[in-house]
């Protein structure tokens, strides 16, 4: 909004004409209640004689019929029956019904017994599935066909899902409960490999595996460092 040209004529008049109104106005207001003025600005108003425990007095009375009010309907209130917002409320013995990996289908109590328990329990359930004894052994045996790596080496065989009961990385959403999905419960049951085929059909016909892809042979007698 541009600024007001107080240079303008019209606007001069403009405001000439209002700030005449508003001292007319002003000048009625005071005529009207000049009696009441005079007496505030003088301190001539009649004394009530009141002191502070008449106000404090007379603020408590004007507070009782509330108070009356509140005590006769909260009475009331009280005698009657709560309204339930619903038939069943469910309680901490109710809060893992249903909910459990046992209802869900995740977990069988009789391959492993810790998810079986009261619903009163309120710890959470397990993450991992139990280890094969058999896995467990490699742990506590010596080098070099067991110990931690080889314990370690045997888990990674193991598909996630058959070790855990839940996703405990973002890189196991792709292919997690792959069995489940559409395409491997409708696999063909006699699916075509046309490995073969492809190799001997190529330039150069099929190839022996790289030397990465050959196991490690260790030097002896068969194998010459020279």
């Amino acid at each position: 909004m541009p600024p007001i040209d107080m240079t303008n004529p019209d606007t001069i008049k403009f405001f000439i004409e209002n700030y005449e109104k508003t001292a007319r106005l002003r000048m009625k207001w005071n005529n009207l209640y000049w009696d009441k003025l005079n007496q505030a600005a003088t301190l001539t108003r009649e004394e009530k004689g009141y002191w502070i425990e008449d106000v404090l007095k007379e603020t408590m009375a004007e507070g009782l019929p509330t108070i009356t009010r509140d005590n006769t309907s909260g009475a009331r209130n009280k005698r009657k029956k709560p309204i339930r917002d619903a038939v069943f409320i469910p309680g901490i013995n109710d809060m893992k019904k249903g909910h459990s990996i046992v209802d869900v289908g995740l977990a069988d109590p009789k391959k492993d017994p810790t998810v079986e328990r009261p619903d009163t329990d309120l710890k959470p359930d397990p993450v991992m599935r139990p280890i094969n004894p058999k896995h467990k052994k490699l742990i506590y045996k010596g080098l070099p066909n067991f110990g931690r790596e080889v314990y370690l080496k045997e888990r990674t065989r193991i598909a996630p899902e058959d070790k855990y009961y839940f996703r405990e990385c973002s890189g196991w959403e792709y292919g997690w409960r792959l069995q489940d999905s559409y395409f491997s419960r409708h696999v063909p049951q006699y699916g075509r490999v046309w490995l073969l085929t492809r190799d001997a059909a190529s330039r150069s016909g099929p190839q022996p595996d790289p030397d990465h892809y050959q196991t490690i042979k260790l030097p002896g007698p068969d194998k010459c460092n020279m």
